[in-house]
């Protein structure tokens, strides 16, 4: 694994580790953070394998940054960015929306890595990529309502970050949909990626 792959890792988990103490809701923040103790090992293990591009790290690692800012204060409730739900007159603080869109922006890259070996159409592989993106958002929503009412359904809003919002969980896949969708349009820099992974 390159060096400067290795140094991404370590800022991460410096980051993780200042986000991990006194969290707001340490239950909530365990909770949040299952996904983690699972997906980082796999990642670190899949990039020695198949050497990702530094680029996709770099963006993984400010997903996950974001998403361990998040786990802190909870989306619901995450008090930096207040001042901005006050700027534009927000009912509802938008944090966990933009990490959703965030989520669909910044993975698509890693995705479409990890899965085009193989795949020689770059419409197939943006295609399935964008599939992949969706179907992971989806099923997070699923598995954080099902976490909730198994574990801590007294974390309610803190955990789900609903905020009296009915359509929150559709509205957070949207906008993962949309970051993914913003991918497409550099669809000349992922055929080259295509193509050189495909050569390698």
């Amino acid at each position: 694994m390159p060096k400067s792959h290795k140094l991404v890792y370590a800022i991460y988990v410096v980051v993780w580790i200042i986000m991990a103490i006194n969290p707001k809701y340490p239950q909530d923040w365990l909770l949040e953070n299952v996904l983690v103790f699972l997906i980082f090992p796999f990642i670190v293990w899949m990039d020695k394998k198949h050497n990702y591009s530094l680029i996709s790290i770099i963006l993984l690692l400010i997903f996950a940054s974001l998403h361990s800012l998040g786990t802190h204060y909870t989306y619901a409730e995450m008090e930096h960015f207040d001042g901005i739900t006050q700027f534009f007159g927000f009912e509802r603080n938008h944090f966990d929306r933009l990490v959703h869109f965030l989520f669909g922006l910044l993975i698509f890259r890693i995705l479409f890595e990890m899965i085009t070996p193989g795949i020689s159409s770059i419409k197939t592989a943006l295609l399935f990529t964008f599939t992949m993106v969706i179907s992971i958002s989806t099923l997070y929503e699923m598995l954080e309502w099902l976490a909730a009412i198994t574990f801590h359904p007294e974390l309610g809003i803190a955990f789900l970050g609903t905020q009296g919002d009915v359509w929150d969980s559709q509205q957070d896949t949207l906008a993962a949909m949309i970051g993914a969708l913003i991918n497409l349009a550099f669809y000349k820099n992922y055929k080259k990626l295509l193509d050189y992974n495909r050569d390698r």
